[in-house]
């Protein structure tokens, strides 16, 4: 008796440990959305491609730079220093925020002094490859679309929906990860 207990476990036991099937999503998002979700990120990027370029326009004084990562800036003070900061740098700056009317969001007495260690902490991606251009002392002006800041979501505060925003951002100090950099 006990022997047939223990061949019918093993056998049972043998049964059950096959492959097991894999089961398929309940709902599958269809190629139609994904198409209308791309037609609207593009209607919306052109959209503000041709906002910053009216505002470019409009602002005679400053040269415009157009950054490789999607961005517009120009220097409101550039420093004969060599040295950007590279991954694991640490840079201290200010900045200041604005909309594209030039009405002030965040101030720089609000924000503070900002400690960054270059691309080992989380800030938006506008900002990261901004800092990544500066050398200290400078100030430089930025044009950020909203998919470089805060995109669909807003700040959840001050910063809404899908804004343009323009940065303000004055690098303190450069303290460099080693001298080898």
């Amino acid at each position: 008796m006990m022997n047939r207990i223990l061949i019918f476990f093993f056998i049972s036991l043998f049964f059950s440990c096959g492959n097991s099937v894999p089961r398929k999503p309940i709902l599958r998002k269809s190629s139609t959305e994904m198409k209308e979700s791309v037609s609207f990120n593009k209607a919306l990027n052109e959209t503000e491609e041709n906002a910053f370029k009216i505002y470019m326009k409009a602002d005679s004084i400053h040269n415009y730079i157009a950054s490789p990562k999607g961005f517009w800036y120009f220097y409101n003070n550039k420093s004969d220093r060599m040295d950007v900061p590279k991954f694991g740098d640490e840079v201290i700056y200010t900045y200041e925020v604005y909309d594209l009317n030039n009405h002030i969001i965040y101030s720089e007495e609000e924000v503070g002094q900002q400690v960054y260690v270059i691309d080992k902490q989380e800030i938006v991606e506008g900002l990261r490859n901004g800092l990544k251009l500066m050398k200290e002392g400078e100030n430089i002006t930025f044009l950020f679309p909203s998919h470089k800041m805060f995109g669909f979501s807003g700040d959840e505060n001050k910063i809404g929906i899908n804004q343009q925003l323009i940065y303000k951002v004055q690098l303190n100090k450069l303290n460099k990860k080693n001298e080898n950099n």
